[in-house]
């Protein structure tokens, strides 16, 4: 099952739950997914008082294999640098491209593809190597298909679009950073960067402008529902 996962490896993961001082993380592999796990010393440098103002459930994070013991994968968080984390993400994100290629072109046949595509490699090492080898997914998905998903490949890219949006999030509450990194969990496409205390700058691309803004508002009303749950105040900058 781990056969190919090597010690030093940065995988992403998807945070699973927390007990005690151990962050459970899923794994995509293969087609599925394995359990790893980050002790609370491999989280960040330094005293931790609660875990939660470094990762919370369904979020995606990047990860270094320590060590692979009987099927059993350790991690750490803290020793991925800068530029790694960078890496894995970016790949992440050509990777659901690709799969969304495969979707408007497969239709109801796209999740049986994937699936055969991720018993052996990744979807996005599968698209890399298309490049050199295009009769590779022909023996998957047939000539006619294979052309169309070619041609959406070998189409000049368009410029994309990027939208910006400044909000205003704060809480009194004794666990506010916690409850903060809740509420903006689940981002998806939308990047957050801190600005100041209670001001994030939300923002998003696409080569779709109607797509980026839709993805953009839907990500804010859940911000704003979010908030409202946990009683935090927020606001959105108006220009």
């Amino acid at each position: 099952m781990t056969t190919d996962l090597e010690v030093g490896d940065v995988v992403l993961c998807t945070v699973e739950k927390i007990e005690g001082t151990t962050v459970f993380v899923r794994i995509p592999w293969k087609g599925s997914e394995i359990q790893g796990s980050i002790i609370i010393s491999e989280i960040a440098p330094g005293r931790i008082r609660n875990l939660r103002d470094y990762v919370v459930p369904k979020k995606k994070i990047a990860c270094k294999i320590l060590r692979i013991k009987q099927g059993r994968i350790e991690l750490s968080l803290r020793r991925v640098t800068q530029k790694e984390r960078k890496e894995v993400m970016e790949e992440y994100q050509k990777e659901r491209s690709y799969i969304n290629i495969l979707k408007s072109i497969l239709q109801e046949r796209a999740d049986d593809v994937i699936k055969k595509i991720s018993v052996q490699e990744s979807v996005f090492d599968f698209f890399q190597d298309l490049k050199e080898n295009p009769k590779k997914i022909e023996k998957i998905v047939g000539k006619e298909d294979t052309k169309k998903i070619l041609d959406i490949l070998k189409a000049p890219k368009q410029k994309k679009s990027t939208l910006k949006k400044e909000i205003f999030l704060t809480t009194t509450k004794p666990e506010g950073l916690t409850l903060i990194k809740e509420i903006l969990s689940d981002s998806g496409d939308v990047k957050i960067k801190y600005i100041s205390a209670g001001r994030y700058l939300l923002e998003t691309e696409s080569e779709d402008l109607k797509k980026a803004d839709n993805t953009l508002k839907k990500f804010i009303e859940k911000i704003e529902k979010e908030a409202k749950k946990y009683g935090a105040e927020f606001s959105i900058k108006e220009k």
